[in-house]
């Protein structure tokens, strides 16, 4: 983001302005916080690293040369800079380009070193070329300046004010083939904008990390020698690489050691209480998030009320139930009268009669949620289930339905802390309820896919059994081996593929979640015309 130094005047980062050069929405992604994980910013980084040693420097070349200019309203650093005989000087920038076959300048580039060589000139020094070194390639290429080149660094320094002032985000670029070399592409969605199928798919590096649960109670986890270990009573459960770990969810009675809650959140990385239930009673998150200025929007928006976000989040959630209980029900008139209030949800004239087609919807489809499973497991099982029944549960489905909720608030939730809004200003549940509501609203489409599916398949399949489950003065608990087990259905369903019913690609449920909790972004921040649920087929 800008800084301002003396004379009242923003003073806005060279890199800033390259990303204006590039492509002014990434500009607005990278003030507004945004980072991606990609193995091409990995690359990046790490090939750079030496040359933002200031500890490298020597006589005639120095490293890591900071510089100002207010007559260009600028901020940065050199990576290099040399200097001959006669002390004139020259800019060097180091570019890792692991995704680039050749050593080409590029326009953001050569506004980049002329805005650097510009600050240091105008700092007093005499500056008498430019050159890009190729880190990959290891090729040095020199980069003369016209006047025209300095005019128009200057100009795009001035359309990075515009971009940093504007209300709205910068709309991303439409069919550019610089889209497929931006490491920003998973958090901009160019491609998915249009709701509509995506026909240039970008294949980004699989970040092969997991979420890990931690289940046993009265265990201990911490962190040594960059993995984490999970032990009991002085017997080591378990360890796990952090380098592979997405998140962190923790059931029951788990303590977390706080080097190891500190290390999770340096790394960006959330952490989830649940009990044992699955009841959801808190995260961590790291203090510096993306998007401040859309999350503010985001509650401004809340408070007046988006009607056409909540009328989406009910129509793909009643949608996605008849879709699964026409594939392992046996009740097509609930079916058909599902479809119907899907339809109508998609026109309520307010929140009140929302809410009442979600709760008709809702009382049909649990009184038919015993045809999914197969009738020799109900019987076998001796298997009763109606009504669905939050707190307490009153039989081993809803006590099972319960947690998987529970994990995929916890999902939610982290998709939603990682576009950087706030999930407790929603747009469905009520914000006044003190609950995350904008997690529930976007858990909604995914009850019937993600949750209920684990549950069908669980009981179906002899994962989980009655006997898993014990009962107390009417209130059903979930035993350990039925925890376990739907714990891992739950990993493998929100980790498989599915195709993407509006994009038409292949893609895990977790990341569809995040996908998701981008187009309620887009919405917000305003490049986004409008938001549209999933809906299985």
């Amino acid at each position: 983001m800008p800084e301002t130094l003396g004379e009242g005047r923003d003073l806005i980062p060279i890199s800033l302005v390259a990303h204006q050069a590039f492509c002014p929405r990434r500009a607005w992604l990278e003030a507004m916080g945004e980072t991606t994980d990609t193995h091409q910013v990995a690359v990046g980084t790490e090939a750079h690293a030496p040359a933002d040693d200031p500890t490298g420097s020597r006589s005639q070349r120095y490293r890591a040369v900071d510089v100002i200019s207010h007559d260009l309203g600028v901020i940065g650093r050199c990576d290099t800079v040399e200097l001959d005989e006669s002390a004139a000087m020259t800019v060097v920038e180091h570019k890792a380009t692991p995704v680039r076959r050749r050593p080409e300048v590029t326009e953001p580039m050569r506004v980049q070193v002329a805005l650097l060589s510009g600050a240091l000139a105008d700092m007093g020094y005499p500056v008498t070329g430019q050159a890009i070194y190729f880190i990959n390639h290891r090729t040095r290429v020199d980069v003369p300046l016209s006047e025209e080149d300095k005019a128009f660094a200057r100009e795009t320094v001035a359309a990075t004010a515009r971009t940093l002032a504007a209300e709205e985000a910068p709309p991303p670029l439409e069919d550019d083939r610089r889209c497929s070399r931006c490491s920003h592409i998973t958090v901009c969605l160019p491609d998915e904008r249009p709701l509509a199928p995506v026909t240039r798919r970008i294949v980004v590096a699989d970040p092969d990390t997991q979420v890990l649960h931690l289940t046993t109670p009265g265990s201990r986890a911490y962190v040594t020698r960059g993995r984490i270990e999970v032990s009991k009573s002085g017997e080591k459960l378990g360890t796990f690489p952090i380098e592979r770990v997405q998140g962190v969810v923790v059931h029951g009675n788990v303590d977390l050691s706080s080097g190891l809650i500190r290390e999770l959140l340096w790394r960006s990385l959330s952490v989830v209480w649940c009990t044992s239930t699955g009841r959801v009673t808190g995260w961590a998150r790291a203090a510096q998030g993306p998007n401040g200025g859309p999350r503010l929007l985001q509650h401004l928006a809340s408070h007046s009320g988006r009607i056409d976000l909540a009328r989406q989040f009910v129509s793909a959630k009643v949608a996605n139930q008849a879709t699964l209980l026409r594939r392992h029900g046996d009740t097509p008139l609930v079916v058909a009268r599902l479809r119907e209030l899907q339809r109508e949800a998609l026109e309520a004239p307010s929140l009140a009669d929302l809410f009442g087609i979600e709760g008709d919807a809702a009382a049909r489809y649990f009184e038919s949620f015993l045809t999914m499973l197969r009738p020799r497991v109900v019987a076998a099982e001796e298997l009763t289930f109606s009504v669905r029944t939050r707190r307490p549960a009153r039989d081993p489905i809803n006590a099972a339905l319960n947690l998987c909720y529970g994990l995929l608030t916890a999902d939610a939730l982290r998709a939603v802390v990682a576009c950087g809004l706030d999930p407790h200003a929603g747009f469905l549940h009520s914000s006044g309820r003190n609950k995350p509501a904008l997690a529930l609203d976007l858990v909604e489409e995914f009850r019937a896919p993600v949750a209920d599916s684990v549950v069908i398949n669980a009981f179906n399949n002899g994962e989980v059994r009655a006997r898993d489950f014990s009962t107390v003065l009417g209130s059903t608990r979930i035993g350990e081996r039925a925890r376990k087990a739907l714990i891992a259905g739950y990993e493998r369903r929100v980790t498989g593929t599915f195709r993407h019913p509006i994009f038409g690609y292949d893609v895990t449920w977790r990341r569809a979640m995040e996908i998701q909790a981008r187009l309620v972004l887009g919405v917000v921040d305003g490049t986004q015309p409008q938001y549209q649920g999933i809906k299985v087929r």
